[in-house]
């Protein structure tokens, strides 16, 4: 079979979407599928039990051929030291071995190479330096604002300045010939400024550590550390005061999103001990049109996880789920016909008068980095308690710049 698992998940996930088109296509011009479009919803579907069948199979077959590949090396390598490998090359084929197998099928060498330090135990087992990384980078909260934004650097210690237009010229009409030109003062404009704002960490480790065999602590800690920053400016990118820090999408600001352009939902109390609030289709219907279709157009939602559980169970008048959940490998859960972010830094208290959730064109988020992340070592100030430091320092600054480019969610008052 020449397609790979996630083509045939693909190819399923297409046939599906082919045969509920069928069906919504009757569904709207409420009648029954004709027989031509029977036949088609038929084809539709044997394609997906195929597709299933195949998947299944080809499941099956890497998950045999990955145990007769452990089960060979095994054999191989039983009490023997390969020849010709690294040392990093050694520890990973006798972690598979102790992972798949347990520390009784390890021999002597395979043991030896899985250790670091001694303890009265003789000593403590490693994963792989590879294997460690993989489980912090599963770890990672996902951060989506900047990726999304309008990106800007600046080298000016006073920052970047934007003109904006505050109030357009008024509505022209229709005059007679010879009638004087109608004069219009509104116009205006004003500035959006924006004054990166220092954020800096110093870590410290210890000098055994970053000498132990089988890990890369300094690897890892560059790591958490730019992912730390990262995580730092989604959270002020949503919840930033505005006062030497960003200022963020979920804070009423005249500067920023000003209350106009807050939704107050009617939003159904829940049945939970805490009197939670409950979205509603209409409610979501409403959010959506009450932005312009010049923005609606790239628009996307945003919740915090906690929110589209709720969502999630929402059905249209007709019996059908509100939320789309997405049917390809990669692709983005969608909510009425538009993309759905899930951050962990969203809001979440579903109680009266708080924000829970935007509908937003963040293009219209602007981010301003002076500094990148800048990384210093210290070999020297720590020595005497033998560790070694590192400074991480980054200046940054944000804000929404165009207020009707998003519509936030508000719960109605008590």
């Amino acid at each position: 079979m020449a397609k790979n698992v996630k083509e045939l998940y693909e190819l399923r996930g297409k046939a599906f979407t082919d045969a509920r088109a069928l069906v919504n296509t009757a569904d709207a011009a409420k009648r029954i599928m004709n027989e031509d479009e029977e036949r088609q919803y038929d084809a539709f579907m044997g394609d997906i039990k195929r597709f299933d069948a195949e998947i299944k199979r080809e499941e099956e077959l890497q998950e045999l051929e990955r145990r007769m590949a452990g089960d060979l090396l095994s054999r191989e390598n039983n009490g023997k030291k390969p020849e010709g490998e690294g040392e990093a090359e050694r520890r990973s084929i006798a972690f598979r071995k102790l992972i798949v197998e347990g520390l009784g099928a390890l021999s002597h060498e395979e043991h030896r190479t899985l250790v670091t330090g001694s303890d009265t135990q003789a000593g403590f087992l490693n994963a792989p330096q590879e294997f460690v990384q993989q489980l912090i980078v599963k770890v990672k909260n996902q951060v989506y604002i900047e990726g999304m934004s309008t990106q800007h650097t600046t080298t000016n210690a006073n920052g970047l300045g934007y003109p904006t237009l505050e109030n357009d010229v008024d509505d022209f009409q229709m005059i007679s010939e010879i009638s004087s030109a109608p004069i219009d003062n509104l116009i205006s404009f004003g500035r959006r400024e924006f004054k990166p704002h220092l954020s800096k960490k110093l870590i410290k480790i210890s000098d055994k550590m970053l000498r132990a065999d089988g890990m890369n602590p300094e690897a890892i800690v560059m790591d958490r550390a730019a992912y730390k920053f990262g995580v730092l400016k989604e959270n002020k990118y949503m919840l930033g005061t505005g006062n030497q820090e960003p200022l963020g999408l979920f804070v009423a600001s005249a500067k920023g999103i000003n209350t106009d352009r807050d939704f107050s939902t009617d939003m159904a109390a829940g049945n939970d001990p805490a009197g939670a609030f409950n979205f509603t289709p209409d409610a979501l219907k409403g959010v959506k049109y009450n932005m312009k279709a010049q923005y609606m157009t790239t628009a996307s939602w945003l919740f915090h996880r906690d929110a589209v559980a709720k969502i999630a169970k929402l059905k249209t008048g007709d019996g059908y789920y509100m939320f789309e959940f997405a049917d390809q490998v990669g692709a983005i859960d969608q909510l009425l016909g538009r993309p759905l972010i899930m951050s962990e830094y969203a809001p979440n208290t579903f109680i009266a008068s708080q924000y829970v959730g935007m509908f937003g064109d963040f293009k219209w988020y602007y981010t301003v980095n002076s500094l990148a992340l800048r990384i210093k070592r210290l070999n020297e100030l720590f020595a005497a308690t033998s560790e070694v430091g590192f400074i991480f320092e980054a200046e940054f600054d944000g804000m929404p710049v165009l207020s009707e480019a998003f519509t936030r969610i508000k719960t109605a008052a008590a």
